[in-house]
């Protein structure tokens, strides 16, 4: 069955693509943003953002070029920052200078709670190290939380919306290598393999004709005559 088509809005924030981008699905309550590292100072104030959420650091390796992800999640503080406190604080780790861009996911309706967000960061986690595209950074395993069937069918539909937004902002983080195809083996035969000898005597001189054909030429590769 062919999948269903998406109708993705895409708003670029600072009217350039390299920019910030804010990023909405038709039917979905969910709301994505992609910011450059060196734009985090310009989303102060956007409500949105103090919310509770998972977002995820990318960046490439200096030493192996390999791309690089770190997937977390920020819940609301007494102070009423959330997800964009905790960007600027791994912007400030020293230990985090591979990244340079954040991708993060919230909801328009500040749904999220700490059990949806833990759920999420260890799904999202698996799901990157299963498709082994990006070197995932996380130091341990999150857990996945506590929760109900109906709140994981919730859940795993959000997922499938973020995948989708994921590869539009440019990052395969979630989609598997295809693996390539396997090279013939050609298994080369006795270069003296016979497969069809014939031996005849003519009526008319007398003489023995003998031919033969291998499976290399596949052609007459003797002719004798016998006389």
């Amino acid at each position: 069955m062919a999948k269903r088509r998406k109708s993705i809005n895409l708003f670029l924030m600072d009217g350039t693509p390299n920019g910030r981008i804010k990023c909405t699905l038709a039917n979905w309550t969910g709301v994505a943003y992609k910011i450059p590292r060196t734009e985090l100072d310009k989303c102060k104030g956007r409500e949105d953002l103090s919310q509770s959420g998972v977002y995820f650091l990318f960046g490439t390796s200096d030493q192996t070029d390999d791309n690089m992800v770190y997937i977390g999640q920020a819940g609301v503080r007494k102070n009423g920052e959330g997800l964009l406190c905790r960007l600027i604080e791994h912007k400030r780790n020293s230990d985090k200078d591979y990244w340079t861009e954040a991708v993060v996911f919230t909801t328009s309706n500040n749904s999220f709670g700490p059990t949806e967000i833990s759920y999420l960061e260890n799904r999202f986690c698996g799901l990157a190290v299963e498709a082994n595209r990006y070197v995932v950074k996380n130091g341990n395993d999150p857990t996945p939380g506590n929760i109900t069937e109906e709140k994981e069918s919730e859940l795993e539909e959000f997922i499938d919306y973020a995948k989708i937004i994921m590869g539009a902002l440019g990052h395969k983080l979630f989609e598997p290598l295809t693996d390539k195809p396997k090279a013939a083996i050609t298994v080369e035969s006795p270069e003296e393999e016979l497969l069809l000898f014939m031996k005849r005597k003519s009526r008319k001189s007398g003489q023995v004709i003998e031919a033969s054909c291998s499976k290399q030429t596949r052609a007459l590769s003797s002719y004798k005559a016998v006389v």
